[in-house]
């Protein structure tokens, strides 16, 4: 099995196929409900998966060893594997198949930064004493989502859309705490050994249990109520039929099947009573572990021929980034992408060149329909030409760029899984680091009422990563409304007014505009619609009180940045006025490059 397992994913390479062996064989030994639900994926995906488990357990291991400085031991391998990203291969079996694997299916080794951070905090820990909850929370979701989002990178450079929805994201919270609380449970004893208490703070606190209870092992009725209280809470946790319900049939057994698979050792965690403390709990028996995973597999293989994977690499991409973009410095930010075409911006006068241009993206869904895709393929689209117009922007030399991509109407009228998709796009954008490394300030206006705390964090990350940039100003509006922006702008200042920090009678323009979320943002020169419709939908209706407008009938993802620059070549041509006399039009006409229409 192996070896076609190989053969599927184009391994020919006898030392290369030796390498995965190695992972296999590693995983296989240290993790082995982990590797029966691996045996659910696509066989040509199987591989690569196994090289990511090898990799996450190997540096935990590292960690764990008692002698020497189990941080250090783990920098000394992420520097390792930095250098054999570069070199595109390694002398360690391990790292030699996770490069080809992230060189293979294009994965993005910093999504496992998190993963080895928690393990670099699990090193540093020298006293026992438990976490509060939301560290334990933290600890959580790093120590299992990064693999989950690199299983997701293969199918989806495989060519199976798996989004990771966005709207779920608390589900998913669940889900990976209820994964590390079934760790926690069956590895008490282990971990106990180690001066490591995997319980919340507040759960100890809650059930009158102490750290020194745990470290003397002492089973009493609090630490017997608290560890039957997270019995119950890990089930629920495991148990989450809707987040299988909405994904494709493969995934849904593979996922729905690991969640059985870690429900089997909460029964044996039960079982032992009194003996979690002294001994790691006996985990299912082998044949019933396989008889779980082999009735799976048998769901599996017929899901994946219903819905087979359509698409397969046949050449390797770049090789994947290695830090986070947005700590590289300044000098080290890249020019603009240059257009496939070879097309190059106009060369527009600059006191005639808006500074500001503010577009309604309109058409995603009705250019996918028209197409018979699915809207999420319009989106997805959609995102991609939105990267395109930023480094036209660039390139041009826009100073500002603003963006409607989600209003507050559309997250509460738009069907549920549309916004997913909308918002998966965005987060999968935002991660790759494609704006990070460009001389691009990634700003956010929106409420983050509703959306997803995790999506939250990672926009504000991103404004706070590149802050201090000074070229294009990019402000993306999501979950944004022009007259809730009004009206908070309003009603802060009222408070101030009510707090006697300013003189009510005195309010003027400049005050109110002071007090709006976008305060600090300069008018717009050029408001931009696709898509056909003439209206503004609630877009930055403070901003745009004198902009020029102009409608256009292309669908947003038939845009590009040829089409950004002859907008800005349309406007040079027009005489702003600002309510006064029109001025005497100079006799010599702009020489304005003229831009190529689409072939």
């Amino acid at each position: 099995m192996f070896a076609a397992d190989c053969a599927r994913a184009g391994i020919d390479d006898p030392e290369l196929k030796s390498a995965y062996a190695v992972c296999r064989d590693y995983v296989r030994s240290t993790r082995a409900d982990d590797f029966l639900a691996s045996l659910l994926m696509p066989s040509m995906l199987r591989p690569a998966c196994w090289a990511v488990l090898a990799a996450i357990s190997i540096t935990d291991d590292l960690v764990d060893i008692s002698e020497g400085n189990g941080s250090e031991r783990l920098q000394a391998w992420q520097d390792a594997l930095a250098i054999d990203l570069l070199r595109g291969t390694s002398k360690d079996p391990a790292r030699q198949a996770l490069v080809h694997a992230a060189r293979h299916w294009n994965l993005d080794m910093r999504k496992l930064d998190a993963t080895f951070a928690a393990y670099h905090l699990d090193a540093l820990r020298s006293a026992p004493i438990a976490a509060p909850w939301q560290e334990w929370r933290t600890r959580s979701r790093n120590n299992y989502l990064p693999f989950l989002e690199q299983c997701l990178t293969m199918m989806r450079h495989a060519g199976l859309d798996v989004p990771l929805h966005l709207t779920r994201m608390d589900a998913y919270q669940r889900l990976s705490d209820g994964l590390f609380l079934t760790d926690s449970l069956t590895d008490l004893a282990e971990d106990l050994d180690q001066n490591d208490i995997r319980f919340p703070a507040e759960e100890l606190q809650r059930f009158g249990v102490t750290e020194e209870d745990l470290l003397q092992r002492r089973w009493t009725p609090q630490v017997q109520a608290l560890i039957n209280s997270h019995l119950r809470q890990a089930r629920s946790w495991l148990n989450q039929p809707q987040i299988w319900g909405s994904l494709p049939p493969g995934p849904a057994v593979m996922l729905r099947t690991g969640c059985s698979l870690y429900q089997a050792r909460l029964r044996a965690a039960e079982k032992a009573g009194p003996e979690l403390l002294h001994h790691t709990v006996m985990r299912p028996s082998q044949l019933a572990r396989w008889r779980t995973a082999g009735q799976a597999r048998i769901l599996a293989a017929a899901a994946w021929r219903l819905f087979p994977l359509p698409a397969f690499p046949t050449t390797a991409p770049p090789a994947p980034a290695i830090l986070p973009a947005h700590r590289a410095a300044s000098s080290e930010l890249l020019p603009p992408r240059p257009h496939h075409s070879g097309a190059r911006p106009p060369q527009l006068r600059a006191e005639r060149m808006p500074h500001h241009v503010a577009i309604i993206m309109d058409g995603n869904g009705r250019w996918a329909t028209a197409r018979g895709l699915t809207r999420s393929d319009g989106h997805k689209t959609g995102g991609d030409m939105l990267v395109d117009v930023v480094h036209g922007a660039l390139e041009i030399g826009l100073p500002h760029l603003t963006v409607y991509v989600l209003s507050t109407e559309n997250l509460e009228k738009r069907p549920r899984e549309e916004v997913d998709h909308v918002l998966t796009c965005a987060r999968e954008q935002l991660l790759s680091g494609e704006l990070l490394r460009h001389d691009v300030r990634i700003r956010w206006a929106g409420a983050p009422d509703g959306l997803p705390g995790e999506f939250v964090d990672l926009m504000r990350s991103n404004e706070q990563a590149t802050k201090d940039r000074t070229g294009l100003s990019l402000t993306v509006c999501l979950n944004y409304g022009g007259r809730s922006e009004l009206t908070q702008g309003a009603d802060s200042l009222v408070s101030d007014a009510r707090a006697g920090h300013l003189d009510a009678t005195r309010v003027s323009e400049h005050l109110l505009r002071s007090h709006l979320s976008l305060s600090d943002l300069p008018d717009v020169d050029l408001l931009w619609r696709t898509g056909g419709e003439h209206r503004i939908s609630n877009f930055l209706p403070w901003h745009t009180a004198y902009a020029e407008i102009l409608f256009s009938d292309t669908l947003w993802p038939d845009v590009d940045r040829r089409d950004l620059w002859q907008a800005m070549t349309q406007y040079t041509h027009r005489a702003r006025r600002y309510g006064a006399v029109p001025a005497p039009q100079p006799a010599e006409h702009d020489q304005d490059a003229r831009i190529a229409s689409h072939p």
